[in-house]
């Protein structure tokens, strides 16, 4: 009887450990999601480029968003450049037969852009290797028809050489070809929606939004110094009702 109480005991106690090293695992584990949502608190609200003002007049961009990823819309022809010549697919007729206006280009995680068509299609173990060791990358262009303003297409004027600066962010974002028309692509569950090969690696640091953030800076614009979710980029832009105008 002893023996059978002793190693009942040394299995109650095995158990016990068990329970008091899940619980701080999961304890450190939550400190862990707390320390990166304040530290993207924190340093989405420190600024680069302060002081920097908008335009009265210049290049119209678009930062637009669905709640969770950023991208930055342009017009297709401006006195800067010809993104047809870099994209020529912005040559080509969209799904409604007419030819788009301007394309929106955001990075991102290659098998989330491929395959997460809805939050239906991210299982459990894509999310954890995506928010752990993420993956690589690929940029996705949209082509747009005369896309309007609004609370997730917000309009920001650039001077002529900040757009400049924002259309080599954006370009710096590709391997190097002397032949766009010879940039590998890929088909996109979103009709019209094009995705190239990328440069730099998704990770829980450099992600699609903090990508928008650094290009943006790097014209010039106001912005925060790390912006790993949505609204990290969008606070820096005023919707148009803050800037009191009409959509």
């Amino acid at each position: 009887m002893a023996a059978k109480a002793e190693i009942r005991q040394r299995h109650d106690g095995r158990i016990s450990r068990a329970a008091v090293w899940t619980k701080r695992a999961l304890l450190g584990l939550a400190l862990l999601v707390g320390l990166y949502f304040l530290t993207a608190w924190v340093g989405s609200s420190i600024p680069r480029n302060p002081g920097w003002t908008e335009p009265e007049d210049g290049i119209t961009i678009l930062v637009e968003t669905n709640g969770v990823h950023t991208g930055i819309v342009m017009p297709i022809v401006s006195e800067v450049n010809d993104w047809g010549e870099f994209f020529p697919s912005a040559r080509q007729p969209t799904p409604s037969g007419e030819l788009p206006t301007h394309i929106a280009v955001g990075w991102g995680e290659r098998d989330v852009f491929l395959n997460v068509a809805t939050w239906g299609d991210l299982d459990l173990l894509r999310a954890l290797r995506v928010v752990t060791i993420g993956g690589d990358t690929l940029l996705r262009v949209s082509h747009y028809v005369r896309p309007a303003p609004g609370e997730n297409h917000r309009p920001l004027r650039l001077r002529p050489w900040e757009y400049e600066r924002l259309v080599a962010a954006v370009e710096a974002s590709l391997p190097p070809t002397t032949d766009p028309a010879m940039r590998r692509s890929y088909a996109s569950y979103q009709p019209g929606d094009i995705h190239f090969d990328a440069l730099g690696r998704y990770n829980p640091i450099s992600t699609c939004n903090s990508w928008t953030g650094n290009v943006l800076a790097a014209a010039g614009v106001e912005m925060g110094w790390w912006t790993p979710f949505s609204g990290s980029v969008m606070k820096w832009v005023p919707s148009p009702a803050e800037r009191n105008e009409a959509p």
